[in-house]
């Protein structure tokens, strides 16, 4: 949010814009912070970009607030946001709430009622925590969650952290075993000399923060 060099203000958006114009490959979100989002909004989401692309789509989901401290607190200002430390239930909540079958919430009333995050989901989207600290590994590893880990801002630790959560892994319905995905930036030339001019307004930036 708020940052010139990086369009990702609305990934849902985004991958519907991207998915329309392919049509093969896999388009996710890498990803959406939670703090900024309500889990039935993400869920609804993605699950109609699933319905829409079957078979194509991933979410990832990190609980980091996802830009500086004036954003966050006008988000929180300006809309409901998840609190960080409800994160593991909010992430249980959407894993629920984008099953084809929906979820039942149980009220205070004991009656209970259903809630589907979109009427015409036949599957589901590829649902991924991301992290780049011991919490989300543990977390993504309780949950039997693929973990994706941030190392292209987090290059320290990166085999120790995998390790923890490949050490901790407990299968469930989602995944059977450990799946992880690591995220790098790569830049790109004909030449090493070109490619190192094109990474270095990148470095730079990182450098100045």
């Amino acid at each position: 949010h708020n940052m010139k060099a990086v369009a990702s203000t609305n990934p849902a958006v985004l991958i519907g814009i991207l998915a329309a114009q392919t049509k093969r490959i896999r388009v996710g979100a890498g990803g959406v912070m939670l703090p900024n989002h309500a889990p039935l909004v993400v869920a609804e989401q993605f699950a109609i970009l699933e319905a829409a692309f079957p078979g194509r789509i991933d979410l990832g989901i990190g609980r980091a607030p996802g830009s500086d401290p004036v954003i966050t607190s006008y988000l929180r200002m300006t809309g409901t946001t998840s609190d960080v430390d409800a994160f593991p239930r909010n992430v249980a909540d959407i894993r629920s709430l984008m099953n084809p079958e929906g979820a039942t919430l149980q009220l205070q009333q004991g009656r209970s009622y259903e809630l589907t995050a979109t009427p015409n989901a036949a599957s589901v989207a590829d649902l991924w925590l991301l992290g780049s600290s011991d919490y989300s590994a543990r977390l993504a590893a309780a949950q039997g969650m693929p973990y994706v880990f941030a190392h292209h801002f987090s290059g320290e630790g990166t085999a120790r952290i995998l390790g923890l959560y490949r050490d901790n892994f407990v299968p469930s319905d989602l995944l059977k075993a450990p799946k992880t995905f690591l995220t790098l930036n790569v830049a790109v030339a004909e030449t090493t000399a070109d490619a190192r001019a094109a990474a270095l307004p990148q470095l730079q930036q990182m450098a100045r923060l």
